[in-house]
């Protein structure tokens, strides 16, 4: 194992196997996605910031065996932050989890270099208390199933727009970097359960008005040639990939913030693979654009009542 030390702002890290490649299809190597995750720093720590991260981790590569891992302090050096979050549920009979705050631009190169290829957060921060605050955002991701694709799901963004404007919300949209798109809300409420009832009560709605078209429900005999609203992922406990991730696909994919334009463009008839972006392109497109998903400069609406 080739281990060598680096300075990154400051802060002394030991990398390894720099070489390695873990994106075979595109040698896609653990240097260039901890280059990666150096360079969309600015753009990717404000969404993480005050939110617990789980790793998915592909230590021998993407065509290798993972992991999830939330219970990862114990690795942690010194100078991470970290926070002890409560586990109910957990299925190995943890009360709590020690878990890692990414903020710096160290933060992430320490774990790019653990092979923690994509960065999944929760849709709530660690409060003053050191305690889960309530949910500061909703989230809704539309996964097709068996033929349906990226333009379905774009058909499925545009109308939930309209409902979550009408609703006076304020939203915004990224690819998931594999199949399909998701789109999210800044949002203020009371009850950490509300963002899981409204956005279950958006998806039954919207799937009763075009039945042949969206479901709600995650049964896989339900949803060939139909786009998924997965409502679930509002549940406190549960995680979705974060802006500026990378996502552990053959080709290197990011989970890429995109404008409603291009939404739209899809929708009517443009090519879905202009809605695949990787890493060159991302950080490209945030030089042109700026933060796309910047829901700090977005309107954080209180939830309607269900």
């Amino acid at each position: 194992m080739s281990r060598q030390r680096v300075r990154v702002e400051g802060r002394q890290l030991s990398v390894s196997n720099l070489e390695k490649v873990l994106f075979p299809e595109v040698s896609f190597t653990k240097a260039q996605v901890i280059d990666y995750y150096v360079r969309i720093a600015p753009v990717l720590l404000p969404h993480l910031s005050g939110r617990p991260v789980t790793f998915t981790r592909w230590p021998d590569g993407v065509e290798g065996p993972a992991f999830f891992e939330k219970n990862s302090a114990r690795h942690a050096p010194d100078w991470v932050r970290t926070v002890t979050v409560p586990s109910p549920g957990s299925t190995r009979d943890r009360e709590v989890l020690e878990m890692v705050v990414l903020e710096t631009v160290a933060d992430l190169a320490w774990a790019a270099n653990l092979a923690a290829l994509e960065l999944h957060v929760p849709q709530w921060q660690v409060g003053s208390k050191r305690q889960p605050a309530l949910p500061d955002l909703l989230v809704l991701d539309l996964d097709p199933g068996p033929d349906a694709g990226i333009r379905e799901c774009c058909e499925v963004a545009e109308r939930l727009r309209v409902r979550l404007v009408d609703d006076g919300l304020d939203p915004v949209v990224k690819t998931s970097g594999s199949k399909g798109v998701q789109v999210y809300a800044p949002i203020r409420v009371t009850d950490r359960e509300h963002p899981s009832r409204y956005a279950k009560a958006l998806a039954q709605e919207l799937s009763a008005q075009t039945p042949d078209l969206i479901v709600w429900r995650m049964e896989k005999v339900l949803r060939p040639g139909k786009v998924l609203i997965d409502w679930s992922q509002n549940n406190p406990a549960k995680t979705t990939v974060a802006p500026y991730s990378l996502r552990a696909r053959p080709d290197a994919t990011v989970s890429a913030p995109i404008g409603w334009d291009e939404v739209d463009a899809v929708r009517d008839g443009a090519d879905p693979g202009e809605l695949r972006f990787h890493t060159e392109e991302v950080l490209a497109r945030v030089e042109e654009y700026g933060d796309l998903f910047d829901v700090a400069d977005r309107t954080r609406a209180r939830l309607p009542a269900v």
